[in-house]
């Protein structure tokens, strides 16, 4: 009887360790395929497009980023909807500007936006710096322009020491140079240590079986044609229903993407692949902001993009994985600004007026 039980055992033991064995070689065949379509976010951006990120011009950036004075109204900072102690939006459908106007799509996570190919749904920005550009002068956003921006920071003795310092030249205090110090910035708003990324570097543990299943889903169902990378999405564009167009509440008619950008017939309704990083902390959902559930969203892109009606189990296992996709967020502090001064631009009246009578609506 001893005999018997002692070869119970031992096979018992077997049985566990060839289980083991059975896991971790499915783990590894996993992760090989992973490996050859997705990227772990760095720990750190040293150069952009072959350019060295200086650590003068972050410093800088970082004060830009969150300085209200780079607005008309005084009101609004970089951080107001690139929020970043909320995944780097601000989780409404769509932002609100200056006058308290409303802008017309989501607006996308500034997080790891360094990996994009380009920057904003339609792709109409080249780089970071061109994007930072855009806000600022935009109508329904910051409402400013070049020129009172740069006499505004001209105004303030501690900013024209910090452009001297950094740029240097014969006019350090300019708006390409904010934009570029604000880029500089953005480059360090990256997230990595996702649980995804542990499990894409070796540790089969960082990812449940749930998200592993999802993991494994996403790439067989096709979802890797277009979120892929480093940040899993980003790098192209893609018509919104490839296969089959969602409803105008997703899709509002009068949006047309990319073709405003490039006035080609074959770019009506279509965007830049939104990156998947951070998405369970970005809700709402595509460039309508119609959408607030991560598993309808899932739901939706399976049948507009894929041509499928994704079965329920796909859709919990994929939206699982994609929570794993959130990373370390930025550690950054709240800097002081500096005073203004007598020569510092007020902010506009109409402005202040405008946004009295809203609250008071």
């Amino acid at each position: 009887m001893k005999g018997n039980s002692t070869l119970k055992g031992v096979s018992l033991l077997a049985g566990v360790i060839l289980l083991a064995a059975g896991s971790a070689h499915a783990d590894q065949t996993l992760r090989d395929r992973a490996n050859a379509i997705f990227k772990p976010v760095p720990d750190e951006v040293t150069e952009i497009r072959g350019k060295q990120v200086i650590a003068e011009q972050v410093e800088l950036g970082h004060k830009l980023w969150f300085e209200t004075r780079l607005s008309r109204s005084h009101l609004i900072s970089c951080n107001t909807c690139h929020n970043l102690s909320i995944g780097g939006g601000d989780n409404v459908q769509v932002s609100i500007g200056h006058g308290w106007q409303k802008g017309p799509r989501n607006n996308p996570t500034v997080l790891n936006a360094v990996f994009n190919a380009a920057q904003f749904w339609d792709g109409r920005a080249a780089d970071l710096k061109e994007q930072a550009e855009g806000p600022l002068q935009a109508a329904v956003e910051m409402n400013n322009t070049p020129e009172r921006i740069e006499e505004t920071l001209n105004s303030i003795p501690e900013y024209v020491d910090e452009f001297t310092q950094v740029f240097g030249g014969d006019n350090p205090v300019s708006f390409d140079n904010a934009a570029q110090a604000l880029a500089a910035f953005e480059t360090t708003l990256i997230t990595p240590n996702a649980p995804f990324d542990q499990f894409l570097k070796g540790d089969d543990e960082a990812l449940t079986d749930l998200q592993k299943k999802g993991l494994g889903a996403f790439m067989d169902t096709g979802c890797v044609a277009c979120h892929n990378g480093v940040n899993l999405g980003g790098q192209a564009y893609f018509p919104f229903g490839v296969v089959k167009r969602p409803g105008a509440d997703v899709l509002p008619l009068e949006d047309k993407g990319r073709f405003a950008v490039t006035s080609t017939a074959t770019d009506e309704y279509v965007f830049r692949a939104s990156p998947l990083r951070n998405v369970a902390l970005t809700p709402p959902y595509f460039h309508s902001g119609e959408v607030w559930d991560l598993e309808q969203a899932v739901a939706i892109m399976g049948d507009s993009q894929l041509g499928r009606e994704l079965a329920p189990d796909d859709i919990e296992a994929i939206t699982a994985f994609l929570q794993s996709l959130t990373g370390d967020q930025p550690q950054v502090t709240l800097p002081i600004l500096p005073a203004s001064t007598a020569a510092t631009p007020r902010p506009d009246d109409e402005v202040i007026t405008e946004t009295r009578e809203a609250l008071n609506q």
